[in-house]
């Protein structure tokens, strides 16, 4: 990947707190499980799930929980300032750009673009999509890779319950074809990536993207659609 990385915060039990420093780099961080505070810039926030951070380039990051919680974590590198800025979940559902259904019949998923317009930022773009039971998400089949990279990290899909993500170039076959389960992270710098759940299940995933142009290139839903599966 030439832009963005990803890590995991777990906290709880032994160990309750945890600081680092994003030099060069900004910061997103998504919280996916749990509740914690995260102190950077001077200010303290309450991180719930599906609460997201944006963090600029050179700050001291600590995240402290009393109880656990489980953070994705986000970075790429900037050569802008952009502001400390903190988005509840709540406002991303009460927005109708930011909260929708997507989809036809059979890959119908639910979307909250957590870091997009609604925030400043140099390359990051992030968010959370959770699929119908048994539906395809990221369908039809589409890429970016002029633009943007992108990971998936799966959350939220207990076992037994697992998933298919697929990637390909030209045609489908042959193609990666991967078994995707709760904690897994696909890394996608190119190509078109369908995935889909299995009869019952759901396909739960944290989706972040990094430009390759900074703040030219920071835009979501500018896809290329494989036409053979267009509707």
């Amino acid at each position: 990947m030439r832009e963005v990385s990803y890590g995991r915060i777990r906290l709880g039990g032994a160990q309750k707190e945890v600081s680092f420093a994003n030099e060069g780099q900004e910061t997103g961080l998504i919280c996916v499980q749990g509740e914690g505070v995260v102190l950077a810039g001077g200010e303290r926030f309450v991180m719930t799930p599906q609460d997201a951070l944006y963090v600029p380039k050179g700050t001291l990051i600590t995240v402290q929980t009393d109880g656990e919680v489980d953070l994705v974590e986000c970075s790429a590198p900037v050569d802008g300032e952009y502001p400390l800025q903190f988005v509840s979940v709540e406002d991303v559902r009460a927005d109708e750009k930011l909260h929708f259904v997507a989809g036809s019949a059979g890959a119908h998923r639910e979307i909250n673009i957590l870091l997009g317009s609604n925030i400043q930022a140099g390359r990051l773009v992030a968010g959370v999509t959770r699929s119908l039971p048994g539906n395809w998400t990221s369908w039809p089949p589409h890429e970016h890779a002029a633009m943007l990279e992108e990971i998936y990290v799966y959350i939220d899909m207990p076992a037994p319950s697992f998933g298919l993500q697929l990637v390909y170039t030209g045609e489908i076959s042959p193609a990666e074809v991967e078994v995707v389960r709760e904690g897994d992270a696909v890394l996608l710098p190119e190509g078109y990536h369908p995935n889909v759940a299995i009869p019952g299940g759901t396909l739960n995933f944290v989706w972040i993207m990094a430009a390759h142009r900074e703040v030219v290139d920071r835009k979501w839903g500018v896809v290329q659609v494989d036409r053979r599966y267009a509707s």
